[in-house]
């Protein structure tokens, strides 16, 4: 064993290390970091999961969670074994983050009441639109309280039991730790921030007693999780909590935690995106871009949800629910050819070859368009999706345009939220990127800035993403006495490489041409979602 292998091996049995595991869509990843250097990855660990469509709603049980994190974690403490010969059984902090928002609503007894309802349900805009005109702010149908209000509009039995509700981050978060907290970045997403107090807006908060006064269900206030920002102390592991996650009992209890954040705040720690002009986007199942306001917007737009950093400042995020899923499924059918072809190849094979055969396509695709709604899409105005290839008689079928409008049908809903903040006046110095889509250095980055007409700048943890950022907030326990934005300028990015990719004026403009023709054909696309059931 080397000698810095030696020194990586003396840090983690000494605890000196910070855990972020991170529930994705369809991803359970674990990182671990050097808790002293966090740019210092030492392990990490992953389990593959998938969303069920149960009497038309998305959900994942309660019993995937469980076993999803543990196989999560066993994967980690697999890799550090594999990596220095041994298993941890301690850490210096950890840190939970998930998907943003949906809801888990439990009773007085700590009983789930009805099934995780996600992120991805579109059934909510009857609740978000009256939601919206009471609070006189965008309240996206992704988010808890829509959720929640949704139950009550539709009278729904379980409201008159419900004692709590929380994200699926918090809900993880109150299972290991036994606190019922949010980071103020995931519960933004619950019920809308007061910038000035960085706590739920209490104005807003009053409304909503008022208008369901009769409902029957406690004040909103005794169903809402404690808000905390980035650095506060969150609770620790508790023996419950470390059996959880680790049934073999190796993990001991007693790590502090830090305050559970949703997928959307770690992707801004994870890119260094906290500062006012600064943004960042995140490339999954979902897609979604966040920017760092100077001032607040000056109209409700439904293409801009209002969220804040993990530390409480106030951003502009532009969600879409649907990212590059369909893209995925383009790529498995090209791996299974090439299979089928003798020519096996992997996935990661396969992403790379036809990401570079985008690049040789037109700078509009060649008259191709590709929708890839597998769910509804609040942006484009749908409530179900159904993906799409599309194209006339005289467009240029080739491989080429075809990977490159399926590489822009990523990017177009995105596209037309960033037009509609650009119209408020925001400005944007930088914009990060990170997912597991920018592993191909040059491509789907080179084809976001041009989608952006803005300068795309891609790290070296770009595909770690969310799980490290988790990592990176909880070593920030540690170093709480500056603010996030120093500790992660000064110390987390300081050696940082950053790759950027300034817009090409030709892909600008057929991104533009590409774009009209997207926003058109998407009556193409609501045809379909009411003729095909």
């Amino acid at each position: 064993m080397t000698a810095r292998q030696d020194s990586v091996r003396e840090t983690i049995e000494s605890g000196r290390t910070a855990l972020g595991i991170e529930l994705g869509s369809t991803r359970i990843k674990a990182c671990l970091v050097d808790a002293k250097n966090p740019s210092k990855v030492l392990g990490v660990g992953s389990h593959e999961w998938e969303n069920q469509f149960v009497d038309r709603l998305w959900t994942y049980s309660l019993e995937a969670v469980w076993e999803g994190l543990q196989a999560a974690y066993a994967d980690l403490v697999a890799d550090v074994y594999r990596r220095y010969g041994i298993r941890p059984t301690t850490f210096g902090a950890m840190g939970v983050s998930a998907m943003m928002h949906g809801c888990l609503t439990f009773d007085a007894q700590g009983e789930l009441l009805v099934p995780f309802r996600t992120w991805r349900n579109t059934n909510t805009g009857p609740a978000a639109a009256e939601l919206t005109d009471l609070f006189g702010v965008n309240i996206p149908l992704r988010w808890s309280i829509a959720h929640l209000h949704q139950a009550v509009v539709d009278s729904e039995p379980h409201i008159g039991q419900l004692d709590f509700f929380t994200t699926l981050a918090g809900y993880v978060h109150w299972k290991l730790t036994g606190r019922k907290v949010l980071g103020v970045g995931d519960a933004s997403g619950m019920v809308p921030i007061n910038p000035a107090t960085r706590d739920y807006d209490a104005t807003i908060v009053a409304r909503y007693d008022d208008l369901v006064s009769d409902k029957g269900i406690p004040a909103l206030i005794h169903l809402l999780p404690e808000v905390l920002p980035a650095g506060s102390a969150a609770g620790d592991l508790t023996a419950a909590g470390a059996a959880l996650l680790d049934p073999t009992g190796a993990l001991q209890p007693g790590i502090p935690f830090c305050p559970p954040e949703g997928d959307a705040g770690t992707g801004m720690v994870a890119t260094n995106t906290v500062a006012p002009r600064t943004g960042n986007v995140s490339a999954g199942t979902s897609i979604f871009a966040m920017v760092v306001l100077e001032h607040p917007l000056e109209r409700v737009h439904h293409e801009l949800d209002l969220v804040t950093t993990p530390a409480g400042d106030l951003v502009a995020m532009v969600h879409c629910n649907n990212g590059a899923s369909e893209l995925a499924a383009w790529v498995g059918l090209f791996t299974r050819f090439a299979a089928a072809s003798g020519a096996s190849a992997d996935s990661d094979a396969v992403y790379e070859t036809l990401f570079r055969e985008a690049v040789g396509g037109e700078a509009d695709a060649g008259g191709l368009l590709a929708y890839n709604y597998l769910a509804g899409e609040p942006i484009a105005g749908l409530t179900e999706g159904r993906p799409l290839f599309v194209r006339t008689p005289d467009s240029r079928l080739t491989l080429a345009n075809m990977m490159r409008a399926q590489l822009y049908g990523v990017f177009s809903t995105l596209a037309l939220g960033m037009r509609v903040l650009a119209g408020e006046g925001a400005e944007l110095d930088q914009m990060f990127a990170h997912g597991g889509m920018f592993r191909t250095a040059g491509v789907a980055q080179r084809f976001l800035a041009g989608a952006l007409d803005a300068p795309v700048s891609v790290a070296e943890t770009a595909s770690e993403g969310g799980p490290w950022g988790i990592a990176v907030l909880a070593a920030y326990l540690r170093h709480a006495d500056v603010n996030l934005e120093t500790y992660l300028t000064d110390l987390v990015f300081a050696g940082a490489r950053f790759d950027t990719a300034a817009p090409d004026p030709a892909d600008v403009a057929g991104f533009a041409t590409y774009l009209d023709r997207y926003r058109s054909g998407l009556a193409v696309e609501r045809a379909a979602v009411e003729s095909l059931a």
